[in-house]
C-alpha cells in the first residue's frame, strides 16, 4: 500500500444505472442528466438535487487528485441520496445491490488504493444483514449508513441488531448524516448543511450513548461518525452535566455518562480549522481522529489532510495517527 493519506470519507456517483422505476419499482427515483463527458447533474424527480463532474465516477481523475493531494488510500462511499431509507425494503434491497455493484466497478481500478464500502436497506434489518455479506464477499470492505431512518435514530432495535452484525463480521461501519429538517429558517445559506448536519450528527452520537447501544454492541464495532461527530465534542460537557444532574430524564439506558464512552467510536477531521481539530483531539483523544475530506464535493477539504497538516499542536507521532496509521485501525481493526 502506498504511502500518504488514508482518507475515510469520500463518496461516489457512478455515471449511469438502469432506470430505478423499472429496476426496483416505485416512482419519484433519482436519475442522472448527463451534461458532458465530465459533467452531470443528480436529478429527484424534475429538481436540481447536485451537479457531479467526472471524479465522482472516473478511477483514473480520482487517483491523479489523490496523486496530487499525497493521499494514498480513499475510502469511497455512496452518495447518501440514495440510501432509500423511506421506500418499502424491496425496493431498497434492488437498488443497494444496483449502488453497490456499480461502486465495484469504479472502485476496480484503483487497485487497494480505492476501498469500496457499501449501502444497505437498514430499515429491514435482515436484508441488511444480507446485503452487508453479500457485498463484502463481492469486495467491499465495510459499510456507510445513514443516521437515522425515518423517526428511528441509531439505538432503534433494527438498527442495533445490524451494528451486532457488523461488530459479528468484522465491517467498519461509517456513519454520514442525511436527510436534514427543511424548513424557511433552514432553506437559505445551506443551513440544513451548515448547522442540520452537524445537529444530526450529535443527536445520533447521544442516541448510541444514552440508548445504551455501545452497552449492548460488542466493542469490537468499529464505527466512525463524519464531519467531526458534529457539534458533540463541544458539547460534551453539557451532556454529562446533564446526565448527572437530571439523570431522570438523560440518563435513559446509558450505565455510564457521555464521557466514558469516547474510547467507543471515532470522527473524521472534517472540522476545517486547527481549532476544532484541537478540540477533537483533546476530547476524544488522539487514536479516534482519522482524516476525512467529504471529496469530491464542494463543501469537502482540500486536500485532504490540510487541517492535521497545518495543526501545530501536534506531535510527529500524533499527526502521523490521524493522517492514516487510526484510519488503517478502523478498516482493517
Amino acid at each position: 500500500m502506498p504511502a500518504g493519506v488514508v482518507d475515510v470519507h469520500t463518496h461516489v456517483v457512478p455515471k449511469g444505472w438502469p432506470d430505478l422505476g423499472a429496476a426496483c419499482g416505485g416512482s419519484g427515483w433519482p436519475w442522472l442528466r448527463v451534461d458532458s463527458e465530465r459533467a452531470a447533474m443528480i436529478m429527484v424527480g424534475e429538481t436540481e438535487f447536485r451537479p457531479v463532474g467526472a471524479e465522482c465516477w472516473d478511477a483514473s481523475r480520482r487517483l491523479a487528485d489523490m496523486d496530487a493531494d499525497g493521499v494514498a488510500v480513499q475510502v469511497v462511499s455512496p452518495t447518501p441520496v440514495f440510501f432509500s431509507y423511506d421506500r418499502p425494503a424491496d425496493q431498497a434491497v434492488k437498488v443497494a445491490r444496483i449502488f453497490n455493484d456499480l461502486t465495484l466497478e469504479v472502485t476496480a481500478a484503483g487497485g487497494d488504493r480505492l476501498v469500496p464500502f457499501c449501502q444497505v436497506p437498514l430499515q429491514d434489518p435482515d436484508a441488511a444483514c444480507a446485503e452487508l455479506d453479500r457485498s463484502l464477499a463481492a469486495g467491499h470492505v465495510g459499510v456507510e449508513i445513514g443516521n437515522h431512518v425515518g423517526d428511528r435514530d441509531l439505538d432503534d432495535a433494527g438498527v442495533v441488531t445490524f451494528l451486532q452484525h457488523c461488530a459479528e463480521v468484522g465491517a467498519p461501519v461509517f456513519v454520514h448524516p442525511w436527510d436534514m429538517p427543511g424548513g424557511p429558517r433552514l432553506d437559505r445559506w445551506m443551513a440544513r448543511w451548515l448547522t442540520g448536519m452537524p445537529a444530526e450528527t450529535h443527536l445520533s452520537v447521544l442516541a448510541m450513548i444514552l440508548g445504551g447501544v455501545f452497552d449492548r454492541v460488542p466493542e469490537t464495532l468499529r464505527i466512525c461518525f463524519a464531519h467531526g461527530g458534529g457539534s458533540f465534542p463541544f458539547w460534551l460537557g453539557r451532556a454529562d452535566n446533564a446526565w448527572h444532574r437530571r439523570g431522570d430524564l438523560v440518563r435513559g439506558a446509558s450505565a455510564g455518562p457521555p464521557s466514558s464512552y469516547l474510547d467507543r467510536f471515532s470522527v473524521d477531521s472534517v472540522v476545517f480549522a486547527p481549532p476544532a481539530l484541537r478540540l477533537l483531539v483533546d476530547t476524544l483523544g488522539e487514536d479516534r481522529v482519522l482524516v476525512g475530506s467529504d471529496y469530491p464535493y464542494p463543501l469537502g477539504e482540500r486536500p485532504a489532510g490540510a487541517v492535521v497538516h497545518a495543526a501545530d499542536f501536534l506531535s510527529d507521532d500524533q499527526r502521523d495517527k490521524l493522517l492514516s496509521t487510526n484510519a488503517l485501525r478502523f478498516l482493517h481493526g
